[in-house]
């Protein structure tokens, strides 16, 4: 939630790829942002506003700060109320292991999984 928009934008565009450091590890983790998902970002920060230095989501509380994990969660339980899915059955993390799972069954590529999750050891991207 900590990413800020210079960590997205490079010369007024998104590239397909971004890298950021996951608080927990502290190791960089590599990811891919589709078409649509730039086009949106863009779109998104093109209303926001702001400084390469900013946060690309901003705490409804305090705009110089990020969005909370506990908000992003709750964004998260509207965006799948809205699409008429029990909120009980998706969430912040299900939508982390529904990625690698597509991942996976396109690829069979278990090694791009474990590096996408940013797992150590494979036998935790197997389980």
């Amino acid at each position: 939630m900590k990413i800020k928009i210079g960590d997205l934008v490079s010369g007024g565009q998104i590239p397909a790829r971004a890298i950021v450091v996951e608080q927990k590890t502290g190791r960089p983790v590599q990811f891919e942002l589709k078409e649509d998902a730039r086009a949106s970002l863009l779109a998104w920060l093109d209303r926001r506003g702001g400084k390469i230095d900013d946060y690309a989501f901003p705490s409804r509380l305090d705009h110089a700060d990020h969005i909370s994990t506990r908000q992003y969660a709750r964004l998260v339980d509207e965006w799948v109320t809205a699409t008429g899915l029990r909120r009980e059955e998706y969430g912040t993390h299900s939508l982390r292991r529904t990625k690698a799972s597509i991942i996976y069954n396109a690829t069979a590529n278990l090694r791009a999984v474990q590096i996408l999750l940013g797992h150590t050891k494979i036998e935790g991207t197997v389980r």
